[in-house]
């Protein structure tokens, strides 16, 4: 382990991730899925968080037992070994008896690993307490010998079957989010091997009488700490990337709304949903301002002049094309109506629009944009309604 690495920065961030997962671990704790994905992020932050060089001391120092933060540190990388495996098998097959007999396996093996990796430290001298240089220090340390090959082994043996699921599985995935999760998890894994082939060449060398340390202290944790990272993000991209991707399309979409919802809100929507405060979640922020703006529609659809409608149109036509002059002249007989119920007017003569309060509902994004151009649609009202001169271009 390297002093200056910094441990802190992957270590922050797979904690913030962990943090950010808890309410939906909260919420959906039944999800198998979920709770893997938790047991995965608190795994690797608990390994991270365990080998910075500060908590190695710390640990030594308040358990009096040199060492300790070895089998802790390998404990955790193992159940980040294990949950990575069932995780991608839980990913590439379909519910079975099979399936769980499998990941049951998996998880009683890496179990028996723990367990000997605790019982191999305990029948081992390690009486010098090593920072950064334990492995190859103890390399030739009877039990202690042992168990840093037993995790290294455990490591390398997961790697390299994660690699291989992930491999064959790769060509049949046609979801992007879950291609690129398996993109990242592959690099992830052979930063792992690396890990591995740097550490174990290293104890090599000492059990050969040569001095290459600098492999195990130097060259070895980065590839742990890239591991880390980028096996946590694999897993988290496929299920973070469509809420992000569907929080910026509502996002986009209440923002667009706000011209339309700004101008009908002083009508008394028929069924008014409670106010919701901005920290409330977008999606149901959008959903109450669509209600409101459809709620508010309703209640001008009396007052929707068909033909003011059919004039906006064919005026702005030249000017915007169809979709753009459908738009328009759905802004202005919303315009009109709202002035028309302000003032208290009677219904415009002839049947009551319904045409027109379906073409305005049926594209409110597209008005509502429209009405975030109030000069153009005063113009296009104005000339419609009078001679007016050529309405501008947006």
């Amino acid at each position: 382990m390297i002093p200056h690495i910094p441990y802190w920065i992957p270590t922050a961030l797979l904690a913030t991730a962990l943090v950010a997962k808890l309410p939906t671990l909260a919420r959906a704790w039944r999800d198998p899925d979920v709770r893997a994905t938790t047991v995965l992020l608190a795994s690797a932050t608990a390994v991270l968080v365990v080998i910075t060089p500060a908590n190695i001391e710390r640990l030594n120092r308040l358990t009096g037992v040199p060492n300790i933060a070895s089998p802790w540190a390998y404990s955790f990388l193992t159940a980040f070994c294990a949950t990575g495996l069932t995780m991608i098998i839980r990913w590439r097959e379909e519910p079975s008896e099979r399936r769980a007999r499998r990941m049951r396996r998996i998880y009683w093996a890496y179990a028996g690993v723990v367990a000997a990796l605790w019982g191999t430290f305990l029948l081992a001298d390690t009486p010098e307490p090593r920072i950064y240089d334990l492995d190859t220090y103890y390399a030739g340390t009877p039990w202690m010998r042992e168990h840093i090959l037993l995790y290294l082994t455990a490591h390398m043996v997961s790697c390299l079957v994660a690699a291989c699921l992930l491999w064959k599985w790769f060509p049949q995935i046609g979801n992007r989010w879950l291609k690129a999760g398996v993109v990242l998890q592959q690099l992830g894994y052979a930063s792992g091997l690396l890990f591995d082939a740097a550490k174990l060449t290293a104890i090599g060398a000492r059990w050969s009488g040569t001095d290459w340390d600098v492999l195990s202290t130097r060259a070895a944790p980065p590839f742990a700490l890239l591991e880390a990272i980028l096996v946590a993000l694999g897993f988290l991209v496929p299920q973070v990337g469509p809420f992000l991707q569907r929080w910026v399309r509502d996002q986009r979409e209440h923002r667009r709304l706000r011209p339309l919802w700004r101008a009908v809100r002083v009508l008394g929507a028929s069924a008014a949903p409670a106010r919701l405060g901005f920290w409330a979640p977008l999606d149901l922020r959008l959903m109450q301002r669509r209600q409101h703006i459809h709620d508010a529609l309703r209640l001008l659809g009396p007052y929707f002049d068909a033909g003011l409608y059919d004039k906006a149109y064919e005026a702005a036509l030249s000017a915007h094309g169809a979709a753009g002059a459908n738009a328009a002249a759905g802004a202005v007989v919303v315009r009109a109506a709202l002035d028309a119920r302000r003032a208290g007017a009677p219904h415009p003569a002839g049947a009551p629009g319904a045409r027109i309060g379906a073409l305005v509902t049926g594209d409110i994004e597209a008005v509502s944009r429209a009405l975030g151009h109030p000069r153009i649609v005063d113009t296009l009202r104005r000339r419609v309604t009078s001679t007016e001169s050529p309405i501008p271009h947006a």
